[in-house]
């Protein structure tokens, strides 16, 4: 029988790892599903989830039930381990940072916040992140497989510099990769010494978390835009898989000009939707003071919350959303997606007056008049820090199997 099963395996092998994935985003609910969705024979399947289950990384059901109304043979469900291993993702802002263990299916099993201004030494604060992230591993007492970090720049591959931290005082060109990287090695964290840590640009991030386990999933190009703390940032993803460009620069939306007379950008032009889309940005149009109490995304989205009745503040929101509209509309043009998914303050903006917003976007658009793409609020919590942990869990998801090299 051990035998019978170890050759189903050897034929299967190749398997694991795409059968992970699919347990991994949910979907595969059930052996039946990923024995259909793999191309291979039950016994086949049985072998692989078995296998994936002797690794830790996911749990079978030991007894099927039939689902309500379904026909034929029960099928054992599929689920990720929930005691299972995890990956330290860490998300930088202009605020502070969060940290968090992240399991497979994108569950947060434990998170950790910094606040304050950011240094204006990369390795400062990266040294912070990385010790926020032992005391969860401590405190919890997971197995680590990886780590991920988003920051709010472009990251250009393949080193793994910030080019453009406009809203950090960091340097440009800072290699926060190698800094990360000698932060996790410093602090000897069990699992992640010889891990490989990953960066990446955290709306882009954001985009790959919402494509795999949030409103994304399924579509094949999907486009996020997001404002957090301080700018607007952009992502596609094309044909499932995210898009960078040649060097990781790829889709800078903050940079699309919205209102030619606007306020000076960072980037040396003028009324870039980075500084006139932004809580910032929102905070000023409705004639208010920020204050140093909460993060400037807290703070907009408390007072489109709490005030949106007052002439002010909703004079201020249409003013953002004829602005972002007027930026979807051209990347609408541009990119033809199946579907938009917006964050942090333009997920607020969407949230609070839905149908201005798709109708400068389809005024405005080519395709929009169509019939128009869905423009849908992003649902995920912390999406930049599970779409971090996503780049952790990628080798492991390319290869189950270097969980036992570890």
């Amino acid at each position: 029988m051990t035998q019978t099963r170890t050759t189903r395996l050897e034929r299967g092998r190749g398997a694991l790892g795409p059968a992970l994935e699919l347990v991994h985003t949910g979907r595969a609910p059930t052996r039946a599903v990923l024995t259909s969705e793999l191309g291979v024979t039950r016994a086949t399947a049985g072998a692989v989830a078995a296998e994936l289950e002797a690794l830790g990384l996911i749990t079978v059901d030991s007894r099927p039930t039939a689902s309500a109304g379904s026909q034929g043979r029960p099928s054992h469900r599929l689920f990720v381990a929930e005691n299972g291993p995890v990956v330290l993702a860490a998300q930088i802002h202009a605020d502070g940072f969060r940290v968090a263990l992240v399991g497979l299916g994108g569950r947060i099993v434990a998170t950790s916040t910094g606040c304050g201004t950011i240094p204006a030494d990369p390795a400062h604060v990266l040294a912070d992140v990385v010790a926020a992230g032992s005391d969860l591993l401590r405190e919890t007492g997971r197995r680590c497989l990886g780590a991920g970090l988003a920051v709010p720049s472009a990251v250009a591959e393949p080193d793994g510099e910030a080019l453009a931290p406009l809203h950090l005082a960091w340097p440009s060109g800072a290699p926060v990769r190698a800094l990360f990287l000698r932060a996790l090695a410093d602090a000897g964290i069990p699992g992640v010494t010889t891990a490989i840590g990953f960066t990446g640009n955290d709306v882009n991030l954001m985009a790959l978390a919402e494509h795999r386990h949030g409103v994304g999933r399924g579509a094949r190009d999907l486009l996020c835009v997001a404002s957090g703390h301080r700018g607007v940032g952009g992502a596609l993803v094309l044909d499932g898989r995210l898009h960078s460009g040649s060097s990781g620069l790829a889709l800078e939306v903050g940079h699309l000009t919205v209102n030619p007379e606007g306020a000076p950008c960072h980037c040396g032009s003028r009324g870039c939707l980075d500084v006139e889309a932004d809580p910032l940005a929102f905070l000023g149009a409705a004639g208010r003071e920020p204050g140093p109490e909460v993060s400037l995304l807290q703070q907009a989205a408390d007072l489109l919350r709490d005030e949106y009745a007052d002439p002010g503040v909703r004079s201020a929101a249409d003013l953002l959303i004829d602005r972002l509209g007027l930026g979807l509309a051209g990347l609408v043009n541009i990119l033809n997606p199946d579907l938009i998914v917006l964050g942090g303050l333009h997920r607020a903006l969407l949230d609070a007056d839905p149908e201005r917003l798709r109708a400068v976007v389809a005024d405005r658009s080519l395709w929009g008049r169509s019939g128009g793409v869905p423009i849908l609020p992003c649902t995920l919590d912390h999406n930049s820090l599970v779409g971090a942990a996503e780049l952790a869990w990628q080798p492991v998801l390319d290869d189950p199997l270097v969980v036992l090299e570890r």
